[in-house]
Parts: structure tokens; sequence; C-alpha cells
């Protein structure tokens, strides 16, 4: 069965991954882009390009007057940034709010706003793209606080839409993708992007609203809050 699925920041890493992966299992995809040139792999394969920079609520609101009514089955918020503040003394309020306002308020601005297009869709499931390093229970020294404090913050957003669209059949969930081979995880991270989203992938197809609120790893194993 044909899905719908929309993915953001899919000009490179795991975003244009996830593109390819899709497309090739046949998914409709609509891949949302802050440049639409810059995603012209993602249009190479057959999705539908749109553009979006998720930290505009202007631009937000064009994608929505964009897709109407049309039914979207999955939702996966995968933009984002990192920080360069990995020491107290580089922590700044400018670093904070840009790294916050990607990661974390741009995902639930998002969502809220696709409600209605995912209200129509038949999975109605949300996967925010987190990641560990966002676990308060295993903070680990030497990372961005910026980008550790935005998952953290984002896991509690899905920890609440998962509590407030119960209701409504949704399935919402934080995922942490691994440390991947991308612009930002850089050279020496442990897995390649096609592995990770082969099994991002793998978990995301066997969730049920039973799993909504959960924070698993790209196989699906709870990672502590």
């Amino acid at each position: 069965m044909t899905r719908t699925v929309l993915v953001t920041g899919t000009s490179r890493g795991l975003g244009l991954e996830f593109v390819r992966q899709l497309r090739a299992r046949g998914d409709a995809v609509l891949a949302c882009a802050r440049k639409p040139s810059s995603a012209a792999e993602a249009a190479d394969v057959g999705a539908e390009v749109v553009a979006l920079d998720v930290a505009e609520p202007a631009s937000i609101a064009a994608l929505e007057r964009t897709l109407g009514s049309r039914p979207i089955d999955v939702l996966i918020n995968n933009a984002g940034v990192s920080g360069q503040d990995a020491a107290v003394g580089g922590l700044s309020l400018t670093e904070f709010r840009r790294v916050f306002d990607t990661n974390t308020i741009a995902p639930a601005l998002l969502t809220r706003a696709l409600l209605p297009n995912l209200r129509a869709g038949r999975r109605r499931v949300v996967v925010n793209i987190s990641s560990q390093l966002g676990s308060i229970a295993a903070a680990t020294p030497g990372f961005s606080y910026a980008y550790a404090a935005s998952k953290a913050a984002l896991n509690m957003i899905s920890a609440r839409l998962a509590r407030d669209l119960a209701g409504d059949g949704f399935t919402v969930v934080s995922m942490c993708p691994g440390w991947n081979r991308t612009d930002m995880g850089g050279p020496n991270a442990s897995l390649m992007p096609a592995d990770s989203v082969r099994e991002m992938l793998a978990t995301i197809d066997g969730l049920t609203p039973g799993d909504s609120g959960r924070f698993v790893s790209r196989s699906g194993e709870d990672i502590p809050f």
C-alpha cells in the first residue's frame, strides 16, 4: 500500500537517505528543503520537493497552504542543526536560540500545522528525530550544550504530543538514529546513513499507537529519558 511521507531536511544526510529508501519501495514522498534547488537528488528519485524553512513560521504557513487538505500518513521531523558550545565557556544566548528554533520549536509547530493532514492519513505517525545525547539519564560531556538540551526538550514535546493526541489514534515517538557519517556526524562516525535509515524505517513500519510517547533507538529499543 502506497503511503505519503513528509520528511524535513532532505537536501543531504539522513533526510536525503530517507527519501531515497522511501521512494525505492514506492512511497510518495514530500521532501522538504529550505532551498528546493538544494534537493535536486531528492527530485531525481521522484520525490515532490517542497520549500520549507522549518525555523520560519511564515514558511510553515506557506507549506500549509501548498498542501491544503492532502493526507499525510507519516511525518518525519528530521531537520536539525548542531551547536558550537561544547564547553561551558562557549555558552551563548544566540547559539541556544539558533539550535532550539530548528531542533525543538520547529518540530512542535510543524506537527501542529499538519495535524489536519495527518488526521486525513491512514497511519497518523509522527517521528521526531532525536539523539541519545538528549537523554538526561545518560548525560555525556564533550558535546554541544544547546544540541543536547534541544533534543531533551524535543523528547518532552514528543511525550506531550503522544498524550494529547492519544484519543485521535496518533503514534508519536522520538527516535535516535545513532552516530552517522553525515556532515553533522563527521567522518569518524560508526554508522552509514543507508544502514541507519534502513533500521529506522523497519522500526517506523512496526509502530502502533501503543508505542506512542516512547524514546527509542533506530532498532526500536527504549532509551532512558
